[in-house]
This record gives C-alpha cells, sequence and structure tokens, in this order.
C-alpha cells in the first residue's frame, strides 16, 4: 500500500512540471509574437539612402530664368524707348530746317578756308536728355553787320584721337541785321566714343 503511494506522488508531480513547461512555452511565444508585430511598424535602416541624382536636370530653377528673362525684357525696352526719342527728337527738325541746312552745304562746297564769319558762330552743347540720347550742339549764329546776310555752317565731329569721324551742315537764311539764329547740328553716330564737335566752317553770304 505504500509503495503504489509513492508512484501515484511521482506521477503527479512528473504531470505538473509538464504542465508548467507547456505554460512557460506559450508564454514565450506569445512575447516573441508580440515583438514581432510591435518591430514590423517601425523600419531602421542602418545609413541613409542616398539621393536620387537622376532627378536633376542641371539647369537654372524656373524662377532665375523668368527673372533673367524679365532683364533682357526690360533691357530691349529701354533701347527701343531710347531710340523712338531720338526718331522723334530729329523728326521735329521742320522740313524748313532742313532746306536750309541743304543750302548751306553747296554755299560750303566751294569756300576756302574757314570762311568769313566764324566771329559770329559758336557752339553750345544740348543735353542728352532733350535728344534722346544723340549728341546735339546748339550753332549760335549772330549777324553783326548793318544788313541782312544768310550763313552757312560746316561743324565737324571728332572722335578722340582727332579724326573727324561725322560733318553736319546747318544753315539761317535772310537773317536780319544784329539778328540771330539757333539751328541744331545733330550727330547720328553711337554714344560711344564720346565725340567733340567744332566749327570747321562758317560763311556769311
Amino acid at each position: 500500500m505504500g509503495h503504489r503511494s509513492v508512484q501515484r506522488r511521482r506521477v503527479a508531480t512528473s504531470l505538473t512540471a509538464l504542465v508548467a513547461a507547456a505554460a512557460c512555452a506559450a508564454t514565450l511565444a506569445s512575447c516573441s509574437d508580440d515583438n514581432d508585430d510591435a518591430g514590423s511598424d517601425t523600419t531602421v535602416s542602418a545609413r541613409p539612402s542616398a539621393p536620387d541624382t537622376a532627378s536633376f536636370s542641371g539647369t537654372l530653377p524656373s524662377s532665375v530664368e523668368s527673372l533673367a528673362e524679365s532683364a533682357r525684357a526690360a533691357a530691349s525696352a529701354v533701347a527701343s524707348s531710347a531710340s523712338a526719342r531720338a526718331s522723334e527728337f530729329e523728326a521735329s527738325v521742320s522740313a524748313e530746317v532742313e532746306r536750309a541746312n541743304q543750302a548751306a552745304e553747296r554755299e560750303l562746297k566751294d569756300v576756302q578756308g574757314r570762311g568769313n564769319a566764324t566771329a559770329d558762330v559758336s557752339l553750345t552743347g544740348k543735353p542728352r536728355s532733350e535728344t534722346g540720347g544723340l549728341l546735339a550742339v546748339v550753332v549760335n549764329i549772330r549777324n553783326s553787320t548793318d544788313s541782312a546776310a544768310s550763313y552757312a555752317v560746316q561743324v565737324d565731329f571728332r572722335n578722340p584721337d582727332g579724326k573727324v569721324v561725322e560733318t553736319r551742315f546747318v544753315g539761317a537764311e535772310d537773317l536780319e541785321a544784329g539778328g540771330r539764329a539757333q539751328p541744331l547740328a545733330i550727330s547720328r553716330k553711337p554714344p560711344e566714343p564720346v565725340l567733340t564737335a567744332e566749327i570747321a566752317k562758317a560763311q556769311r553770304y
């Protein structure tokens, strides 16, 4: 009777140990699954990924290109505006003045030396802001005689080297005694290099 009792206690102890082992195994499996689920929500990279350079075009951003295009358009508009102002200024010279200038050129064609009226003529500069950017000089003519006379004047424009690069003729017809006239001599050369105007000939006739 005592021997059987001891065997029953051993069997019961063994069953208890197996149940406990099974319970621990289940707990460990559950913990492993929880850790796997928790880790699946976040991916950790050992090193940062390199940028995708295939998308780099190597060109300026559109905003910069737009600014450059605007600057070019503005410069073109300024140049066009200056050209228009210059044309308007030249057009303001009347046909009568142009006819007098042509007559002056014809009159000076056969004049030797500087002419007989250089003392009656002088030049005054005119602001480019009033001429659309053109170089223009006022030819001041004063009839110093006691009778009516006409005047023909040749204005030469010289570059910084002293070379005559342009010549203009202006005239004043039937100027009364002591009378004055102020025709314009207008250069059509570019603003640079800066030219210097001088009286080459002045003839009273």
